[in-house]
C-alpha cells in the first residue's frame, strides 16, 4: 500500500486508535504470565515468535532487508535493542518491583521525552497546540493513577522498578525517533518490523541464558501459552505494526501521543475482562486524555508540510 499525500487518510486515523489499544492488551495478556514466567524470558519468547511470524515478509523483501542489515546493523542493533530489549524484558522485570499506578505514569511521559529530544537534537518547532495537548492528556493519565486523589501524590514511594520503567520510557522515545531514519523508511513495514522482532530476539538471547541458568521459568501451563500466544499476536504484532506506520504517517511526536490513550483503554479492558469497578475518576480522566490527544494531535498545519511516501 502506497500513499503520497500530506493529510493523514481515514484508515490512518484508525491505525492511529489501533495503537494504543494494542499495546494495552499486554497488561491484561501480561499480568499472570509474569508470575508464570521469568521476564527476559517472556521477552525473548515473544520477539523471536514475532520474528518467526514475519520471516515470510523478510524473504519476500529479502534484497532490501540484506542491504540494510548490512550497511547499518548498529542502527538495527539499536532499535532492537532499545524498542524491544529494554521496552519488553526491562518493563517486565521492572513491573516485578512497582506498582501498575507508578509505571503507567512513568510510562507515559515517553511521549514528552520524544517531544524534547526532537525539538533539541532536530531543531523541531513545537505547537502552542501540542503543549497544550500534552498538559491536558498528562494531567488526565494523572487523575487516573491518582484515583482522583490529588493528596496520593505524597504516597508514591519510587524504587529501582521505576527507575527501569523510566528508562523504559526514554528507550521508547529514542526507538520512535530512530523509525524515522532514512535507511529505516526503505523497507516496507512488515519487513521492516520483522527485522527489528529479530534484532530485539538476538540481543535479548544472552541474558535470557543467563536468566534460564540461575532458574528463570518457562510457560509450562495451557493458561500461560494462551497468554503468551496474545502478548505474541496482539501486543507485539498489531501494535508495533499500526505504531511504526502510524510514526511513518504522523511523525514520531504525534504517534508518542498514543500513549496517553493507553490508561484509559487499559482501564475498559480491565473493566470488561477482569471485572474491575468503573469509577467516577475514571471517566474524568479519560475525558481529559481524549480531549488532550485530540488538541495534540490536530491538524493544524501539517498541510505546510510537503509530500511524502509510506511503504507499507
Amino acid at each position: 500500500m502506497s500513499a503520497e499525500t500530506s493529510q493523514p487518510r481515514l484508515l490512518d486515523w484508525v491505525i492511529f486508535l489501533l495503537a494504543p489499544l494494542c499495546f494495552a492488551t499486554n497488561i491484561i495478556f501480561g499480568r499472570g504470565v509474569i508470575g508464570e514466567v521469568a521476564p527476559f524470558t517472556t521477552a525473548f519468547i515473544r520477539w523471536t515468535a514475532s520474528a518467526l511470524i514475519m520471516a515470510p515478509f523478510v524473504y519476500a523483501d529479502r534484497k532490501a532487508c540484506i542491504d540494510f542489515v548490512r550497511n547499518n546493523s548498529m542502527l538495527w542493533l539499536v532499535i532492537g535493542f532499545l524498542g524491544m530489549g529494554i521496552c519488553g524484558g526491562v518493563v517486565y522485570w521492572s513491573l516485578n518491583y512497582t506498582s501498575a499506578a507508578n509505571g503507567t505514569l512513568i510510562y507515559t511521559t515517553s511521549a514528552l521525552f520524544i517531544i524534547i529530544f526532537q525539538r533539541f537534537f532536530q531543531n523541531r518547532p513545537i505547537r502552542p497546540l501540542e503543549v497544550a495537548g500534552m498538559i491536558i492528556a498528562f494531567a488526565g493519565v494523572t487523575v487516573i493513577v491518582l484515583k482522583g486523589d490529588i493528596n496520593a501524590l505524597l504516597h508514591l514511594n519510587f524504587n529501582l522498578g521505576d527507575f527501569g520503567i523510566l528508562t523504559a520510557a526514554i528507550a521508547f522515545a529514542v526507538y520512535s525517533l530512530l523509525l524515522r531514519k532514512p535507511a529505516v523508511n526503505k523497507l516496507k513495514s512488515f519487513s521492516l518490523f520483522g527485522l527489528i522482532a529479530a534484532s530485539g530476539a538476538l540481543v535479548l538471547l544472552p541474558i535470557t541464558v543467563v536468566e534460564f541458568a540461575q532458574g528463570g521459568s518457562l510457560p509450562v501451563t495451557a493458561t500461560a501459552w494462551m497468554k503468551m500466544a496474545g502478548i505474541i499476536l496482539i501486543a507485539s504484532l498489531a501494535a508495533f505494526l499500526c505504531f511504526t506506520h502510524t510514526v511513518r504517517v504522523f511523525g514520531p511526536t504525534t504517534a508518542g501521543v498514543t500513549l496517553y490513550i493507553m490508561p484509559p483503554i487499559s482501564i475498559v479492558l480491565a473493566w470488561l475482562f477482569l471485572a474491575e469497578t468503573f469509577e467516577t475518576y475514571h471517566a474524568i480522566g479519560i475525558v481529559l486524555v481524549m480531549s488532550g490527544v485530540i488538541l495534540a494531535t490536530a491538524p493544524i498545519g501539517r498541510c505546510m508540510r510537503g509530500p511524502k511516501t509510506i511503504n507499507t
